[in-house]
């Protein structure tokens, strides 16, 4: 044990070294904090000796901390004896002391507790190395002081209403009156000062501030509404009513005194961006049919430092059935909201979820606009769900009924449950035996040679796949090997498999046209031959996203051997183009706001396994055959979409993809030319989307596939 003031300049001290001591297995380390001046990430360092660098870092978050002490804890692993153990804090961290404590656990102790902070069975992992791996990402995601940088660097430039509000506002054809709706309750006189000025400051000024206190008993809440309500500021009403009716009453006492064109929802503990309502004006303006605007968030500390930004998507219906990923800043058209009879009764905790939900099976995805700015600042409070998903059990289980409710308008047949995560949920859409009898899924499957991969990919989809509606066409691109032709003449038992000899220069868009034009199946799935089956429901799982009507493409989620993440979606304008989400990342890991865990809409996924319904494969002519090798499922997916279709990533597809193990280097010239076109031609077709993938957030990087923040 030992601590450090950071009042002295050196960057890292010895804190524990003993002839006796050894540290070597599971320990947890606890970390007593004082004095910290901004929140960041500190490394801790295990060694043999002084040199640090030579040794183990183990990362770890520390938050602001101004009035007394905090502790943090981790489990870190030892796989060689180690003597000394050093810290190397952020620099912005300012003065500060650390005092730290490692503490030997038990292997199943430190089991039980990463498979707990994992929220995973205790048989979700294959091994407890897997297990302590995917518990230490945890402590490698972007670093607090990451966003606290982007704030200072990137925030001005995706901000331009933070120092141009006035000549926005000169611009603004119509200046819409805003209702902002907050319910309160026992709050701290604090904090309701700093939400009620964050809505004072706004540098817009054409608002109504509607305050209705659901019968507070704590006297200091109550004397500061008071102080607020001897202000005389026409543009804030507050109401006390007499009978706390909890936050889906008392909002819908506020609702009735809005008289906003637009309406949105403030928390009594939460705080708006100074420039939240000119924003929402000025999209207003540039979108007249808009009825629901959302912006990006962030989180805050108890004493308002920002922590923790969420950077969203654009209108993501199918991520919307699985979290409220909305949440806030929301605006709504008053006209929707009265449409909707404001809030449901009963749903309080998930009444702004409910809320989407109803109001998504009533506007048009076009009139749904997303701003891709923080314009909302969400405080950490105990017992809150911005500090804790659960904090509020009632919340989740308001939100499953919400769900419910809304698939039961959706489709009667599907049923909803909680996700392994809490506040996630997974919609189950109904395959019917008469849609296993009738809906055939042809798969095909190009390969030359490969026997290694391509044998146990067919012995899975014989053996290891439920869906046994199925007719498998091999498309044999020129194979030589003995050992392959004679395999093929072993399948010749199997009535649902033919081979298809090709032997045409390799054109991965043109030996798949032609297998579609020899097939018979209502359903197409696009399978490589290093595609090795996990579980048997991945096709079911599958086919039960394909067949509906709104839905094109549909991907799985696809691992390297090692249980790490080879495809989880496709996003465009990574890495200049287009590039896998998620890669490198664990298996059960949930990626940025669990987006590697659950299913969403996105602009492609990989053909690797691709699933679509024959009348779409149809309708948008196929893959286009001059994409010979790369981008052809890219081009292929957009163009699904182009036509009206929604493209889905499902989670819980998931098979193993030997990456690439038949086709050769891209080495050569002639091929390295090929790519080199292939690549100007997305670019020339998709330039639009390249620079702004509608399902991934313009403040995140395009240099890396982690979701990490990065400016445009």
């Amino acid at each position: 044990m030992g601590s450090r003031d950071r009042s002295s300049d050196d960057t890292a001290i010895q804190l524990l070294r003993a002839s006796n001591v050894a540290l070597k297995g599971y320990y947890m380390l606890e970390i007593e904090v004082s004095d910290i001046k901004q929140a960041t990430s500190s490394g801790f360092h295990a060694s043999k000796g002084l040199n640090y660098h030579a040794g183990v870092l183990f990362k770890v978050p520390i938050s602001k901390v101004t009035n007394g002490n905090r502790t943090i804890k981790r489990i870190c692993f030892f796989e060689e004896s180690f003597d000394t153990f050093h810290i190397v804090p952020s620099e912005d961290n300012g003065c500060g002391t650390f005092s730290i404590t490692l503490k030997k656990l038990p292997e199943f102790r430190a089991m039980q507790l990463m498979l707990k902070k994992l929220k995973l069975p205790n048989n979700a992992l294959r091994t407890n190395d897997k297990t302590y791996d995917i518990y230490n990402a945890l402590f490698s995601k972007p670093d607090v002081g990451d966003y606290k940088n982007w704030i200072n660097t990137c925030e001005v430039g995706v901000m331009p209403s933070i120092n141009n509000s006035a000549q926005l506002i000169a611009n603004l054809a119509v200046c819409p009156l805003m209702s902002i709706v907050c319910p309160v309750y026992n709050t701290k006189p604090e904090w309701l000062d700093a939400c009620f000025n964050s809505v004072l400051n706004q540098t817009y000024s054409n608002w109504q501030l509607v305050i209705v206190d659901d019968a507070s008993n704590m006297p200091e809440s109550i004397e500061c509404l008071k102080r607020w309500q001897a202000k005389n500021d026409a543009r804030i009403n507050i109401v006390f009513r007499e009978i706390n009716g909890h936050i889906c009453e008392a909002t819908n006492t506020g609702l009735a005194l809005a008289t906003g064109d637009y309406i949105c929802f403030l928390d009594h503990d939460d705080m708006l961006a100074p420039q939240a309502l000119i924003e929402l004006a000025n999209s207003i303006n540039q979108n007249p049919g808009v009825q629901i605007i959302y912006s990006d968030e962030d989180l805050m500390s108890e004493s308002g430092e920002r922590i923790t930004p969420h950077f969203k998507s654009d209108w993501n219906p199918e991520l919307l059935l699985a979290h409220n990923y909305i949440t806030h800043l929301c605006c709504y058209k008053s006209n929707v909201i009265k449409q909707l009879d404001g809030m449901r009764e009963g749903l309080d905790g998930a009444q702004d979820y409910d809320l989407i939900l109803r109001a998504s099976r009533i506007v048009r995805p076009e009139n749904i606009i997303h701003i891709p700015k923080i314009l909302y600042h969400w405080r950490m409070v105990e017992g809150s769900t911005a500090m804790s998903s659960g904090a509020k059990s009632y919340a989740t289980q308001a939100g499953l009924k919400a769900l419910q409710d809304h698939m039961a308008h959706i489709n009667p047949m599907a049923n909803v449950n909680h996700s392994e995560r809490e506040n996630f949920y997974k919609v189950n859409w109904p395959v019917s035996d008469e849609i296993f009898s009738q809906a055939k899924v042809t798969v095909i499957i190009p390969t030359r040679d490969g026997l290694e991969v391509l044998k146990p990919c067919v012995e899975g989809l014989i053996h290891n796949t439920k869906y046994k509606n199925l007719e498998v066409i091999i498309v044999d691109n020129g194979s030589i090997k003995t050992e392959t032709l004679n395999y093929f003449k072993q399948l010749s038992p199997y009535p649902f498999i033919k081979i298809i000899r090709d032997d045409s220069p390799f054109n991965y868009s043109a030996l798949n046209n032609h297998a579609v034009q020899e097939s018979s199946g209502e359903l197409i799935c696009l399978l490589n031959n290093d595609i090795e089956i996990i579980h048997d429901d991945w096709l079911s799982e599958m086919v039960s996203l394909a067949i509906r009507p709104e839905v094109g493409c549909v991907g799985a989620k696809l691992l390297y051997p090692d249980d790490t993440i080879q495809h989880a979606g496709v996003i465009m304008g990574l890495g200049g183009y287009a590039a896998h989400s998620h890669r490198g990342t664990g298996r059960h890991e949930a990626g940025y706001f669990c987006r590697a865990q659950v299913r969403q809409n996105l602009s492609a996924v990989t053909a690797a396994c691709l699933l679509v319904r024959r009348e779409v494969y149809m309708q948008v002519n196929g893959l286009d055959e001059q994409f010979e090798v790369a981008y052809n499922d890219v081009d292929f997916c957009l163009r699904v979409k182009a036509a009206g279709y929604q493209n889905i990533y499902t989670p819980y597809a998931e098979l193993y993809h030997h990456e690439s193990r038949t086709r050769g280097s891209d080495g050569t010239k002639a091929k390295q030319k090929r790519f080199d076109n292939e690549k100007s031609f997305l670019l020339e077709r998709w330039s639009d989307v390249i620079k702004h993938d509608p399902f991934y957030n313009q403040n995140l990087t395009r240099a890396r596939e982690d979701f990490s923040i990065g400016c445009i």
